[in-house]
């Protein structure tokens, strides 16, 4: 399978554009493009005659899709006005929408529709991205028992950055996070970004069994596992809150554009939440 790209110019105030990621689905990405590339600004009907010689985009140099996947605030925004907007306003033929920090993929029915149909309606979406407003975030407070058998990481962490776990801790804490999207799996919010100071490498071997509840870090991210999974992020602490029930109206505790703050608890605070079944 080859990919080829589209520009979108200014019509989304960043450079907007569009990667066909397979038969069925299209990425709109919201990233600094490199102007110097001129192959990226023909429409996809007119690339798809080279499709054959196209690179995958897992043969692209690590560089390159690094440049992809830039995480701003701003672009963030934007998909998440697209999504809104496309959920406002579904187009007959697309199945799911699924956003990422900067890019949201399109699935679409090939009965139905095709990359440059796709692309061509997407275009009057982002048009119109500007005059979007989106609901004002929720702020969440996630309890966090840090340290000990719920912290694993935490004294490594400190000793890797020059701190005491304590201000590991404060740090931590210190910050409100947005949510960027959810997935790895349900229910599992990439928040981000963490204070500079506590940027640190994921493990350099994964974990086979990361209890539910905890909470990670990985580069400039955090995270709380909701269920008990394999993982390769640094995990600080714990909460007792559940970040996904089946019996929930809304299954997930975090949505999309959620501002979230971890609170330090106790120990005891901790065994007492999980008892009430919180």
């Amino acid at each position: 399978m080859g990919y080829t790209f589209a520009s979108m110019g200014n019509l989304a105030g960043e450079g907007a554009r569009f990667q066909i990621a397979s038969d069925q689905s299209l990425l709109v990405y919201f990233d600094q493009v490199d102007k110097t590339d001129r192959s990226k600004d023909r429409p996809l009907q007119d690339q798809e005659q080279g499709r054959a010689e196209a690179r995958p985009l897992q043969s692209q140099p690590l560089q390159s899709r690094a440049r992809q996947n830039q995480i701003t605030v701003q672009a963030n925004e934007k998909v998440r006005k697209l999504l809104r907007l496309l959920e406002l306003e579904p187009v007959a033929g697309v199945r799911n929408l699924h956003p990422a920090y900067c890019s949201l993929l399109v699935k679409f029915d090939v009965l139905k529709l095709q990359h440059g149909e796709v692309e061509k309606i997407l275009r009057g979406y982002l048009a119109r991205l500007e005059e979007v407003k989106l609901p004002e975030p929720r702020m969440v407070e996630i309890p966090v028992s840090y340290g000990g058998e719920f912290g694993p990481d935490l004294a490594e962490v400190g000793a890797l950055l020059g701190m005491t776990a304590e201000q590991v801790i404060e740090l931590h804490s210190s910050v409100e996070y947005q949510v960027y999207f959810l997935g790895f799996v349900p229910g599992f919010a990439y928040l981000g970004e963490l204070p500079e100071g506590l940027v640190t490498p994921r493990l350099a071997t994964p974990r086979r069994k990361v209890p539910a509840g905890s909470v990670g870090i990985a580069g400039n991210q955090t995270g709380v596992y909701p269920f008990a999974t394999p993982g390769g992020w640094r995990l600080l602490g714990r909460t007792p809150l559940a970040m996904f029930r089946a019996d929930r109206a809304e299954l997930s505790l975090l949505s999309i554009g959620d501002r979230v703050k971890f609170v330090p608890i106790s120990r005891e605070e901790f065994v007492a939440a999980e008892a009430r079944g919180n």
